[in-house]
């Protein structure tokens, strides 16, 4: 029998229409312990369905290290059909009761150790589609608050620029390492917008195309990210962590795989690989 605990939700920005950041406080005890990359499943009843609760999976953007509060980036599903969970999420107040699973999921925890036992130090490329921006938060601040000197690249996809909901945060972070110098904090920070035309995102002056378009090669040869991080992205230096639409995935293995990267599901006799990733559609 499933047991919901209880919290309340202390804080809601609407970024757009359909796009909004919900912070919940547990109402009995303090926040759980979870790891990053982790999900935590919420649930409110229906009232169109005589209060049956309705229960979905959302990524933590939010960090460990943070007691105070879970955070969660959600888009409201409208298409084919509204969302039952979402379209009630977008409809919370600050105050409101909501139910919540204690967290879960594997899928893209960090990864600390290669299969041999040695400690895994390979730069982190973070490639997040929309929403699943949203686990790639909660690393870049759990590096950030625990002092990890591992270099960490984001890389965002979204349509518009108002989408792009962390982009201060992810910028600051930047801004700091490149104040500090990467021996001591080794971050950057990049977002792609596919619908350039539209005029709302007239002011756009960087990457244009889908998320993965940050490793299409250039007449030079190198990828925008391989630009990025001044040389060339290889098994042995960097491990990918891929969250988004499964076009996102799909997208991202189509310019990895011939260069011989392989994704956890598919890892090598020896355990070895280079991509963990989770879909949602």
């Amino acid at each position: 029998m499933v047991v919901d605990n209880k919290a309340t939700v202390t804080y809601v920005q609407l970024i757009k229409e359909d796009l909004v950041i919900i912070r919940i406080v547990p109402k009995d005890g303090p926040v759980p312990d979870f790891q990053a990359g982790q999900f935590l499943t919420l649930g409110l009843p229906n009232p169109l369905d005589g209060d049956k609760i309705v229960r979905r999976a959302y990524s933590i953007a939010s960090h460990p290290e943070n007691k105070e509060y879970i955070e969660f980036v959600i888009r409201w599903v409208r298409k084919p059909l509204p969302g039952r969970l979402t379209t009630q999420l977008f409809n919370v107040k600050e105050g409101d009761e909501i139910l919540w699973l204690k967290p879960a999921g594997k899928a893209l925890g960090i990864s600390e150790e290669l299969p041999n036992g040695e400690k895994d130090t390979r730069r982190i490329v973070c490639i997040g589609g929309g929403t699943g921006l949203a686990p790639f938060v909660s690393f870049a601040q759990h590096f950030h608050d625990t002092n990890d000197k591992r270099e960490i690249v984001i890389l965002h996809g979204a349509s518009y620029v108002d989408e792009l909901s962390y982009k201060d945060m992810l910028t600051g972070f930047e801004d700091e390492s490149n104040a500090k110098g990467k021996d001591e904090w080794n971050f950057k920070y990049r977002a792609a917008i596919s619908r350039p035309q539209e005029w709302f995102n007239r002011s756009w002056a960087g990457q244009i195309g889908r998320v993965e378009t940050f490793l299409r090669p250039r007449d030079n040869g190198l990828s925008p990210l391989e630009e990025l991080v001044g040389g060339k992205i290889t098994q042995e230096n960097t491990i990918f962590y891929v969250c988004g639409w499964q076009g996102t995935i799909d997208g991202v293995m189509d310019f990895l795989n011939p260069k011989g990267f392989v994704t956890q599901h598919d890892k090598r006799e020896d355990g070895s690989f280079e991509v963990k990733y989770e879909s949602y559609g």
